[in-house]
C-alpha cells in the first residue's frame, strides 16, 4: 500500500492543467457549441426536432450524399442567403465533410454573426456515414454498416451481435 503522505510525480502531460472550475466552464461551453452525429440523428428521428440541419459543403460533395432532410447552403453563401431560407431565430446545426475540415466551424461563425442559435455537428458527413446512418443521394437513400471503430456497441463488437437485418438509430456507446 502506498503512503498517502508521499508526493506523487505529476506526469508531463498534466504539468499545466486547468483548475476544475475552469474545466467545467470549458467543457460546458463546448457542449453549447457542438453536437455529435448520434445526438443529431436521435433528434432528427423525433416528430419535431426543432432545428434545421445545414450541409455547408460544395455542390459536388452534396451530390455524393448528405444527411436526409438537410438543407444545402455552402459556407461561402451563408452570409448572403441564410435569412432568405431559414427564419430568424431558428436553431441550426451545420456540418461539412469531417473532422479534418473546418468548413462547419466557419459556417457556424457566419450563422452566429447573423444571430442564429447554432451548433456544429462534430465528425461531419464522414462520421454520419461511418456510424451507419442512412444518407440521401440523387439515386435514393444509401446506408453502410456501422464502422466498428466509431461505435463498437452498435457494430456488435464486444457484445451480442446485431439482430439480422437490423437498421436504425445508432446511439453512441460513450
Amino acid at each position: 500500500m502506498s503512503d498517502p503522505t508521499t508526493t506523487q510525480t505529476v506526469p508531463a502531460l498534466f504539468a499545466n492543467v486547468a483548475a476544475a472550475d475552469e474545466a467545467v466552464a470549458h467543457f460546458r461551453g463546448r457542449l453549447a457549441f457542438e453536437s455529435d452525429v448520434s445526438d443529431v440523428a436521435a433528434a432528427l428521428a423525433t416528430d419535431a426536432p426543432g432545428f434545421v440541419v445545414v450541409d455547408t459543403r460544395s455542390d459536388e460533395s452534396w451530390t455524393q450524399g448528405h444527411v436526409p432532410g438537410a438543407m444545402h447552403l455552402p459556407g461561402r453563401r451563408i452570409a448572403g442567403e441564410a435569412t432568405a431560407h431559414i427564419p430568424a431565430g431558428t436553431p441550426v446545426v451545420v456540418y461539412c465533410w469531417g473532422p479534418g475540415c473546418n468548413g462547419a466551424t466557419r459556417a457556424a461563425l457566419e450563422f452566429a454573426r447573423l444571430g442564429y442559435p447554432v451548433k456544429e455537428m462534430l465528425g461531419g458527413f464522414e462520421y454520419w456515414v461511418r456510424e451507419g446512418f442512412a444518407y440521401d443521394t440523387p439515386d435514393g437513400m444509401r446506408q453502410r454498416p456501422a464502422d466498428a471503430l466509431t461505435n463498437v456497441a452498435a457494430a456488435g463488437v464486444g457484445g451480442a451481435p446485431l439482430p439480422t437485418g437490423s437498421v436504425g438509430v445508432i446511439s453512441c456507446a460513450c
